[in-house]
């Protein structure tokens, strides 16, 4: 397994700081939890930053090793499994699964781009489905996965319009990324960071709160990105021509209908959304956790009288390697929170930083993380325990803090491989246009400083009037 110099120097670097973790005098006061802990931590994100190993494999050794040097139980380890967040995100894919398999997508596009009379209302139209799909369909793979059909049909409505076509190509995947943090099961990376918050601060942010404080940031951070596309990928002229797209001309490039009336299996599965997506909002009222209104809800799905989808077909679409790579890398939280590790390592940052400079750091930090660690749920493992950790010495607010850490982190277009939503979207069926990385790195150019400024806006302004201030409140 060759690597490259960088990574090679990178691999021999971390290899040598695990060696130099042996030695007690080196590192005064460092338990042996700790050392362990932090050797642990140091392989595991060089092995998901430098080696072609996959990222769960890699995640099961690190909770493996920690288990088998005493510094987290066995019980810790497979308890993080029985997560209801966990839970939440399977139950989750099951009704993505039934929403699929009837095609409800397709006639949503149908409807709301038939309302689009220029480019710029097309692209907008086009951004609040993609943010809607959030509520519908868990993790940024699968919503992209969905969205293509739908992509490929617009594509070949428009092809005499070759600079849209690309421009629709960047669209998709950089809203489906932006918008992801409008709900709690958007991305794995928003549960681990729940998992975190929960272990390290006994904080738990439910479905209502996470929703409460990441839909305004996904509205406006993605309808902000459709004006950078447009910026970026397309020319005044290109912006100047009517648009006219019927329900009738995606039907003819579309697999499945998106226009006459609902049939039944249809209208069962919109209502069957309708009500799920109804009680994870009003969960304050009816104290019905968001994991069991998810299970009734994929259990109705599966029936065979009333559901879309056999249970083991839905069941084959849960991404298993991410539900054990969340769940091992919540037992490296708790390990490198209980053991000392996380506090050593922040105990190097200036203790008088002010909170808003804190922030800053911790968003441009996790802005730029993709270009290290292309997995966001590998970033938000490596990041969040950190700067949750950091955040109390600082008098930040860790929720606020891993909040604003895990919003950033959803910033990853810079190249084709940050994200897999931009690897699909660039690896088109033949004869449909797409991007280049020159396309990528113009927008890039854009986009990163302009959603870090919106991030950091939201943390220090917004957010603080929905009940989650800046600095952290201190007991009397």
């Amino acid at each position: 397994m060759a690597l490259s110099f960088p990574r090679a120097v990178w691999f021999c670097a971390a290899l040598g700081f695990c060696a130099l973790l042996t030695v007690p005098s080196c590192f005064p006061g460092l338990g042996g939890d700790a050392r362990v802990t932090l050797a642990v931590f140091t392989l595991a994100t060089v092995a998901w930053t430098a080696l072609p190993v996959d990222d769960t494999y890699v995640a099961l050794g690190a909770g493996l090793a920690l288990t088998a040097s005493g510094v987290i139980s066995s019980e810790t380890l497979f308890a993080t499994l029985g997560d209801e967040t966990v839970w939440l995100l399977i139950c989750a894919f099951v009704l993505a699964a039934a929403i699929t398999r009837t095609g409800l997508a397709g006639r949503a596009a149908a409807f709301l781009v038939d309302g689009a009379r220029t480019v710029r209302q097309l692209a907008h139209l086009t951004t609040a489905a993609l943010v809607v799909t959030s509520f519908a369909v868990p993790a940024t793979s699968g919503r992209a996965a969905l969205a293509l059909p739908v992509f490929l049909a617009l594509a070949k409505v428009l092809a005499d319009r070759t600079r849209l076509v690309v421009m629709l190509a960047l669209l998709f995947p950089t809203v489906v990324l932006l918008s992801a943090v409008a709900t709690l099961i958007g991305a794995g990376a928003h549960l681990i960071t729940v998992g975190v918050l929960w272990e390290q601060t006994g904080e738990r942010l439910g479905f209502v709160e996470w929703l409460l404080l990441g839909l305004p940031l996904a509205v406006v951070s993605s309808h902000l990105a459709a004006e950078a596309v447009l910026l970026t990928a397309t020319e005044r002229t290109d912006r100047r021509g009517p648009v006219v797209i019927t329900p009738e001309q995606l039907q003819e490039h579309s697999p499945t209908p998106v226009t006459g009336p609902l049939s039944t299996a249809e209208a069962r599965c919109a209502l069957l959304l309708a009500t799920v997506v109804a009680l994870w909002c009003s969960e304050p009222l009816h104290r019905v956790p968001p994991a069991m209104v998810a299970l009734i809800g994929a259990v109705v799905a599966a029936t065979p009288a009333l559901g879309t989808v056999r249970l083991k077909d839905g069941l084959r679409t849960v991404p298993w390697p991410l539900l054990l790579f969340m769940a091992t890398t919540m037992a490296m939280g708790v390990a490198l929170a209980d053991s000392g590790a996380a506090r050593w390592l922040v105990a190097w940052l200036p203790a008088d930083l002010p909170p808003w400079a804190f922030l800053t750091a911790v968003v441009l930090v996790s802005t730029a993380a993709h270009l290290v660690l292309q997995s966001r749920s590998a970033r938000s493992s490596v990041l969040v325990p950190l700067v949750v950790a950091a955040s109390a010495a600082a008098g930040v607010n860790p929720v606020a803090a891993a909040l604003a850490s895990t919003a950033a982190a959803g910033f990853c277009h810079t190249l084709p491989a940050s994200a897999k939503p931009v690897a699909l979207f660039a690896d088109l069926p033949d004869g449909v246009p797409t991007y280049t990385p020159r396309d990528l790195l113009r927008l890039s150019a854009v986009l990163a400083p302009l959603t870090a400024a919106v991030v950091l806006l939201f943390a220090l302004t917004v957010w603080p009037l929905l009940g989650v201030p800046v600095l952290l409140e201190t007991q009397p």
